[in-house]
């Protein structure tokens, strides 16, 4: 079992820029990816960005240039540094990591962190 803490979310003015963290329980080496994905109201879940275990990365088009994803191995944590942000990016942010133990797949998932974009 593997348990997600994000922290970072809050309120900012459009073109802001906040980071957030994913404290993650236990040595991050062994879980071949982790990501961030948003949800609006009314919207479903969506991928924001994805890093795997070999430092491979992965952005939707709607934040690729703005939004960077990172990892720390020593601190067990992963990063969204969001940029130039814009309203649209209003949502509940979710950590994930997923791992493979013994050909069966486990998705883990945080409790969400509100980032609200508004002047």
């Amino acid at each position: 079992q593997v348990q997600l803490v994000e922290s970072g979310g809050g309120l900012v003015q459009p073109g802001g820029s906040l980071r957030l963290s994913c404290a993650i329980s236990r040595n991050i080496l062994s879980l071949y990816v982790m990501g961030w994905y948003r949800q609006a109201p009314g919207k479903q879940r969506e991928l924001v960005a994805t890093i795997s275990s070999r430092d491979s990365t992965n952005y939707s088009d709607s934040v690729k240039g703005r939004f960077t994803i990172s990892r720390d191995n020593v601190k067990n944590t992963v990063y969204l540094q969001m940029n130039s942000l814009k309203p649209e990016d209003t949502a509940v942010y979710y950590c994930n990591a997923q791992e493979w133990v013994r050909g069966v797949h486990y998705n883990y998932w945080g409790q969400g962190t509100q980032v609200t974009v508004s002047s």
